[in-house]
């Protein structure tokens, strides 16, 4: 959630309730959106600042689950507001507990999944704490608008760094940023993307020639970027550079919310569209057909879980995790693609856990298949579509004589 929301927040509440305001701003990767926040916190009013830095955490816990689970929310939405609320949440708390504070407020509006995803994991770590939640207080919280908050803001002292016409509604994580509001809440409207866009380019205007990327896996996490060995956050820092730079992973998408309504944005996901397509290439070469249909049903599952948090803040995270263990032993090997113009176009993948054979594969025949063996394969895997014909057609003649 964009932080000059809950800079806004502060003033708003030492004056309707008088509260000695903490402010704490849980760092998943926001980059210079935490430039200048001490200082802009402390004219906010906030009487301290903690900025805890839960980068690796949320890498290693949170966004790696879900990329093994190949979890996606209505074919499209890569879940990165999603994924962030319940270490956001828990991190919360934690601060929480640490200064002995009675509440914890959000700037999440009335009509938006955010506001469920903090609630909940609020309420399963700290059912005691009370929770504010502005946006639904209407008889003391009269901003109905974005443009009433930026005057509230101005009015207040707060200094931000863009004005009305460039207000979109956003959110930042490692992962990805979201773009709400403005040209979007008209689904007949093209984007305006040269305006918009912060993480890369269109693919119009991504470099003519494609560029090679070679990456590596071990047990299902990425160890390596063009040779180069880093962690999970480095990688995604890696491919989000590389990705911007060639238009991938731009999506338009009109989605579901939790509340009922519809709701259209622009999620820019750079790296990680790039690394949920290696790893998906890779499992391609090592999972057979029974583990790969279950795994797309169980992140159909884990999507939507994830995006509602219907199973609460933390627990479908870590049953994720424990399913996903076994389908992952063996998802280790090198991936080799090209990007090119928002494509990600596979050039080539090895693993010893291949079970792509050859000789099986081959149409020259092999020592491995005797094409005799089809014979009796499809007799018996066709015999109830046989045996159902065979009845229709004595239905028939029965209703003819």
């Amino acid at each position: 959630m964009a932080v000059w929301i809950q800079l806004l927040l502060f003033p708003w509440l030492k004056e309707n309730f008088g509260y000695d305001v903490i402010c704490c701003c849980v760092d998943c990767g926001q980059g210079n959106e935490l430039d200048g926040l001490e200082e802009r916190a402390k004219l906010s009013g906030a009487s301290k600042l903690y900025i805890e830095d839960i980068v690796d955490e949320f890498c290693d816990d949170y966004i790696m689950p879900c990329v093994k689970a190949g979890a996606v929310y209505e074919h499209k939405y890569l879940l990165g507001t999603s994924m962030a609320r319940p270490v956001i949440a828990k991190k919360l708390v934690e601060i929480a507990r640490k200064e002995g504070a009675s509440a914890i407020c959000h700037g999440a509006t009335g009509k938006g999944n955010d506001q469920i995803r903090f609630e909940l994991g609020i309420k399963a770590l700290a059912p005691d704490l009370k929770i504010i939640a502005p946006w639904r207080m209407t008889d003391v919280w009269t901003m109905q608008s974005r443009e009433d908050e930026l005057e509230f803001c101005k009015a207040h002292g707060i200094d931000l760094p863009f004005d009305a016409n460039h207000s979109y509604s956003r959110d930042r994580n490692l992962w990805h940023i979201s773009h709400e509001g403005l040209e979007l809440e008209d689904p007949a409207k093209e984007p305006n993307y040269d305006d918009m866009l912060v993480l890369g380019v269109t693919p119009e205007k991504a470099p003519d020639q494609a560029e090679y990327v070679t990456m590596t896996f071990e047990k299902g996490v990425p160890t390596s970027v063009n040779g180069k060995k880093m962690k999970v956050s480095d990688i995604i820092r890696e491919l989000n550079t590389l990705g911007g730079k060639h238009g991938i992973g731009i999506v338009d998408i009109v989605e579901n919310r939790v509340v009922g309504m519809k709701s259209r944005g622009v999620y820019e996901t750079p790296g990680g569209t790039i690394l949920m397509a290696a790893h998906e290439q890779l499992e391609e070469l090592v999972l057979d057909r029974a583990t790969m249909e279950a795994k797309k049903d169980t992140g159909k599952q884990d999507s939507h879980r994830l995006y509602t948090k219907e199973n609460g803040s933390l627990r479908c995270v870590k049953q994720s995790r424990h399913s996903l263990a076994s389908t992952q032993e063996y998802v280790t090997g090198e991936v080799k693609f090209k990007l090119y113009k928002g494509n990600i176009i596979k050039a080539g993948t090895t693993s010893p856990y291949s079970l792509y054979n050859e000789s099986l594969a081959s149409f020259t025949t092999g020592d491995l298949y005797d094409h005799h063996d089809a014979d009796g394969f499809i007799t018996l895997f066709g015999l109830p579509l046989k045996v159902r014909a065979m009845k229709m057609a004595e239905l028939k003649n029965e209703k003819q004589n």
